[in-house]
């Protein structure tokens, strides 16, 4: 079966020396995935088409659709010569709640204020993490020294996020990567909750920049503690303190900083 993910692509290579090679690389596959809830289309999100099972589970939960995995009836994924379509048949309890959320979304993307109404919404309470979670650095240190033998796409193509979850030694257990930061966290978040793995057990490890819509995608799966290899913004600060969040930014093999 051809791989959906990337796409060998040949370009010529000039050097600054004058000299050219023609070589050949492996580029990340970028489609428009369309995500219909109980008939109802709800998004179409540019995206990387692989886990995409895993991908519309994170992104109902993260939504607020859906609580676990398990309230997923059916999902079908079908490609189209436009794009992917993903069809989820969710109880007849949450049809209501769909078609008030895709009326109030009004972009194709996922770009972080998209779809929402007032300005209001941004600073709406997420949940409050009612344990924190004490994390090692050392264990942080050991995800990000394994992590990129578990990145195969973005070895091939150095252009895709990557999201991780570790134990709290360090051990990885489930990575998901995409072309979109937001993607691969809600693909990770899936695929966590289709194995049964708790959100709260562990470290999300992200190789992005620590926005605030990852801190509540992480808070609003269950996440106690978030780190990433880039900054943070002043919000994703805000917003993971008052959520309890462990927040850990600019995280690389060798040191850390922890949000205080």
């Amino acid at each position: 079966m051809p791989d959906a993910s990337a796409r060998e692509t040949r370009f010529t290579e000039i050097f600054a020396s004058g000299g050219a090679a023609e070589i050949a690389r492996d580029i990340p596959v970028e489609t428009p995935v369309a995500l219909e809830f109980n008939g109802i289309a709800y998004a179409v999100m540019m995206a990387t088409p692989a886990d995409l099972a895993d991908f519309v589970t994170g992104f109902a939960i993260t939504e607020g659709l859906v609580a676990r995995a398990q309230d997923i009836d059916d999902v079908d994924i079908a490609e189209t010569d436009k794009g992917w379509i993903v069809r989820v048949q969710l109880p007849a309890e949450a049809a209501a709640p769909v078609m008030e959320r895709a009326r109030r979304r009004v972009s194709e993307s996922s770009c972080g204020l998209c779809g929402i109404e007032n300005l209001e919404q941004i600073a709406r309470p997420l949940p409050r993490i009612a344990a924190p979670l004490a994390v090692e650095p050392q264990a942080i240190f050991t995800a990000l020294g394994a992590l990129r033998d578990h990145q195969h796409l973005g070895r091939r193509t150095a252009a895709v996020h990557a999201a991780a979850f570790c134990d709290l030694g360090g051990t990885i257990l489930a990575v998901r990567e995409d072309v979109g930061r937001h993607n691969a966290l809600d693909k990770l978040i899936g695929g966590l909750a289709v194995a049964g793995i708790a959100a709260g057990d562990g470290v999300f490890l992200l190789s992005a920049r620590c926005s605030y819509e990852l801190v509540e995608k992480t808070v609003v799966a269950g996440g106690r503690a978030l780190a990433t290899i880039s900054a943070p913004t002043t919000l994703a600060i805000d917003r993971a303190k008052a959520a309890g969040l462990a927040l850990h930014v600019l995280a690389r093999e060798d040191s850390l900083l922890r949000v205080m």
